[in-house]
């Protein structure tokens, strides 16, 4: 049987060399590393047909003498490590390439490309190695159900608020706009309550999120639904009330259902980009519906009297409860900045990791 030399294709990483030899079928391997040349020997089917093919490659620098190979029925994949961690500007001792000898473009890198994926091997087991050292939480599966039921829950109150509006708006049209609160109120007091657990839930650090976020924008709705709202009936007609209902509930059908399927690891992309974009538009229109609401309150807090103090007859009658409502829209402001900024880094950290696994 002729010896004849084989198609050889080669690649490289800093640590490791790898051939693929384009001999199928192949038996009766001999492949060993000698004073820095590996000798390749075998049957099989190759570019000449079924023969015994044989090469030699002296390579630049040292290797480690220990080889792995494998067979399959198309070729045989060879890998041979360096003896130090660099990269090599070529592969043999001489600087004429051999005829048989090819890069192989299905695994070739260039260097920098070769560090970067070094760099994210060692990053990846890094990050399993403090996993590991790390004791797992016997309450997992606990916590994430708990977390699950509380987003389900609060998806469907904030769904059927959405829903109702909507449908409601389509038959009565702007009429819709004045008995709102009165159709509406039950649910949205059942959710905003409820909400009082996304507050808790970072303090006790059930989730990564900070309470201070949390904070601002439960307390803010609350004192919006409960004290503007709720506590003056001459407020509850009004079509802002609409606006403020339809403006909350369109950002949480979106944000419920993403931290939901969170809880079992899943994810959509539609509706993670719904999540961390449509609050841009819907945020702010929803804090400036709430100053109206305050701003609208600010008289018939001062006709009624309602939660004013009263004060010594020295120093007056009353302190009006519109001062804290004309501290209170700076306040609103100064929360809309921190939230905003706060949220908008949150997408953007959140695509930019997308966008590097991507690539």
């Amino acid at each position: 049987m002729q010896t004849l030399t084989p198609h050889v294709f080669w690649a490289q990483r800093h640590r490791e060399i790898y051939l693929r030899v384009e001999i199928s079928d192949a038996k009766n391997l001999d492949i060993s590393v000698q004073e820095n040349i590996l000798h390749f020997r075998g049957q099989g089917h190759g570019a000449k047909g079924e023969n015994e093919y044989e090469f030699s490659l002296e390579f630049l620098k040292p290797v480690k003498p220990e080889i792995k190979h494998k067979s399959t029925q198309r070729q045989v994949n060879i890998t041979v490590r360096k003896q130090e961690h660099c990269w090599w500007d070529r592969l043999t001792m001489q600087e004429k390439k051999p005829l048989f000898l090819a890069p192989d473009f299905d695994r070739w890198l260039d260097e920098s490309d070769a560090e970067m994926e070094l760099k994210e091997k060692e990053e990846k087991i890094n990050k399993v190695s403090i996993e590991s050292r790390i004791p797992k939480d016997p309450y997992l599966g606990l916590k994430k159900g708990y977390l699950f039921m509380y987003n389900l829950v609060q998806f469907l109150g904030f769904s059927w608020i959405f829903v109702n509006m909507t449908v409601r708006l389509f038959i009565l049209g702007q009429d819709s706009f004045y008995d709102t609160f009165h159709t509406i109120a039950d649910v949205m007091y059942f959710s905003q309550m409820l909400a009082i657990i996304e507050v808790i839930n970072p303090a006790l650090r059930l989730v990564k999120t900070g309470v201070m976020p949390a904070f601002i924008q439960v307390m803010g709705r609350s004192f919006i639904l409960f004290v503007i709202l709720g506590s003056l009936e001459e407020m509850q007609n009004k079509p802002v009330v609409f606006f403020i209902f339809y403006l909350w509930s369109g950002i949480e059908i979106f944000r419920y259902p993403f931290y939901m399927l969170a809880c079992i690891d899943t994810e959509w992309k539609a509706l993670t980009w719904l999540r961390y974009t449509i609050w841009m538009p819907l945020y702010p229109l929803g804090v400036l519906a709430e100053a109206v609401a305050v701003i609208q309150s600010i008289p018939i807090f001062d006709e009624t009297k309602f939660l004013s103090i009263r004060l010594p007859e020295a120093l007056g009658s009353s302190l009006s409860f519109s001062y804290v409502l004309q501290l209170y829209l700076l306040l609103m402001f100064l929360g809309l900045f921190f939230n905003f900024r706060h949220l908008y880094k949150q997408r953007r950290r959140r695509f930019r990791t997308k966008k590097r696994k991507a690539n």
